[in-house]
């Protein structure tokens, strides 16, 4: 760090001594905060006004970073993208056939709409909001975490879902022979209840990864809900397997941004203590201070 105008008054023409930075960081100021980190959620529990600030904010810079991901992709994830698109491309291409194959009688259509319920929204919304209020009561950093980019995450994903129904127009398996046409008035693809099943599992999943039961229960009951949709014959595989795929990347999005931005917050605060210790040299008779930036 080069040093100030007023230190080197201070350390005069007799004698300068400036230690060496244990660490170093471009943003030395608060000022220099990101977005993304003026927004992070606090480690302890916050008032309802400056916490829905930061929602509706880590909210907008989703929505811009989610739809402008396809045009910054990296070269390593082109693959996946290529591996998205050419998976949804062949069920779609197979959807009529595959809606087919199972009994597709009243009771599975009754029994697996009812288990599909798991992925609605009264169902992951109340979810979310016993991990933050749960949280606060038992002062659960972690829980309050999970709550609320659960909840982000959720948002997040309605806005992609309802984009993408208005755009695709599919009609649902049970309308005009179960083609699924796209661009004839419906709203098939993608699955909504499986897509916020996914964001919010990607959530939890990654919040207790150390614990590997929790994501695979948080998986399962995704994949569930999705499979749900599917014999409920409410959508398509298509529609469902698209559906996880972007709940999944949304939540995931979401919990690997919010770490990204804790820690360079952590790292901004942890450098920016400076250390200044004065010298004096009596061989010499001079006199300076030693100005060091460290944890």
């Amino acid at each position: 760090m080069k040093p100030s105008p007023l230190t080197l008054l201070l350390a005069g023409c007799v004698a300068w001594s400036i230690s060496a930075p244990a660490q170093t960081t471009a943003r030395d100021t608060s000022s220099s905060l990101t977005s993304r980190e003026e927004a992070c959620y606090s480690a302890e529990t916050e008032p309802l006004k400056p916490l829905g600030k930061k929602f509706a904010k880590n909210f907008l810079l989703d929505q811009k970073e989610i739809w402008t991901s396809p045009f910054n992709m990296k070269r390593s994830d082109a693959k996946w993208w290529l591996l998205f698109g050419t998976a949804t491309g062949a069920l779609i291409a197979t959807d009529h056939w595959t809606s087919r194959q199972l009994p597709n009688t009243n009771d599975q259509a009754r029994f697996s709409a009812r288990v599909s319920n798991l992925g609605a929204g009264y169902t992951v919304i109340p979810v979310t909001a016993a991990f933050y209020l749960g949280g606060v009561l038992t002062d659960s950093a972690k829980a309050r975490e999970t709550g609320l980019l659960g909840a982000e995450a959720l948002v997040d994903g309605l806005v992609v879902f309802e984009v993408l129904k208005l755009a695709t127009e599919r009609q649902r398996p049970l309308v005009d022979g179960g083609h699924g046409q796209f661009f004839h008035g419906g709203d098939s693809f993608p699955s909504g209840h499986t897509m916020a099943a996914f964001a919010l599992a990607s959530v939890i999943a990654h919040e207790y990864r150390n614990k590997k039961v929790v994501p695979a229960i948080a998986y399962g009951l995704a994949t569930l809900v999705g499979a749900a949709r599917f014999s409920a014959r409410k959508h398509f595989a298509s529609d469902v397997v698209a559906a996880g795929a972007i709940g999944w990347f949304v939540g995931t999005y979401v919990f690997e941004t919010n770490q990204n931005a804790t820690h360079g917050r952590s790292r901004l605060r942890v450098l920016t203590h400076p250390r200044v210790t004065p010298e004096f040299q009596p061989s010499s008779r001079g006199y300076g201070i030693s100005l060091a930036w460290q944890p």
